[in-house]
């Protein structure tokens, strides 16, 4: 079993290389979660030795560490393009589809990724999976008002909805747009994840679906003994 430490070098590894595709003068969308801490990170160092970039971070956490980073940034709102996004991810199958918002800022970073020319997860070997949405829960965004009667309509498609709880604080977590989390567990995945997606969407209420399909054009996964660039599959 890997150890946390080795986990956490992986991450940073991979963190590092990602900075590599950023060239001077982007304008990069800057993704979520522990690997990118460390892409944030070395990109501050760089911008510290000259590179001229403005971030566009999917997140406040992102935000407060690319100003901590001394990283230049700006809101997504004010653009409708970016050269390049690069985010993490909570699984990741061989056609580099994914599931994203464990953070729960997946509609901001889907938003994001779509603007992006070129947009590249970064994960360590943890998140590589065979199928989505086997072990790890597929989050949706959805508007308060919506909460019961999109539970509803989520249990009509064979899923199980959970509302996701804060750990810090009494009550749901609130997602960056200041609306709720349901992670949807499957007794049986169904087939058709692109299907689902529409369904979902297509429910009152729902905002957004942390699946995040044919979107990516290359991954920088960590293992033990290397980082390899996987483009997707067929």
């Amino acid at each position: 079993m890997k150890s946390v430490s080795s986990n956490k070098e992986l991450k940073r590894m991979v963190g590092i290389r990602a900075a590599d595709f950023v060239k001077d003068g982007m304008m990069v969308g800057i993704g979520t979660g522990s690997t990118v801490a460390f892409f944030i990170e070395e990109l501050g160092r760089r911008v510290k030795e000259g590179l001229h970039i403005i971030g566009v971070p999917t997140s406040y956490a992102a935000k407060l560490s690319c100003i901590q980073q001394g990283i230049p940034v700006s809101d997504c709102m004010l653009f409708d393009h970016l050269d390049i996004a690069i985010d993490g991810a909570d699984e990741i199958d061989p056609s580099l589809n994914a599931i994203k918002g464990g953070g729960a800022a997946h509609t901001n970073e889907k938003i994001i990724a779509s603007m992006a020319d070129e947009f590249i997860l970064i994960a360590d070997e943890s998140k590589m999976v065979s199928s989505l949405c086997v072990d790890f829960p597929l989050p949706v965004e959805v508007i308060p008002a919506a909460l019961t009667y999109a539970e509803k309509r989520i249990r009509q498609l064979g899923g199980i909805p959970s509302l996701r709880n804060a750990v810090h604080k009494d009550g749901p977590v609130i997602s960056e747009n200041g609306n709720l989390i349901l992670d949807i567990k499957f007794q049986h995945v169904p087939s058709d994840l692109a299907l689902l997606d529409s369904q979902l969407k297509n429910i009152p209420g729902v905002l957004e679906t942390g699946l995040f399909l044919g979107m990516a054009k290359k991954a920088l996964i960590g293992y033990r003994d290397t980082i390899r660039m996987i483009v997707p599959e067929g």
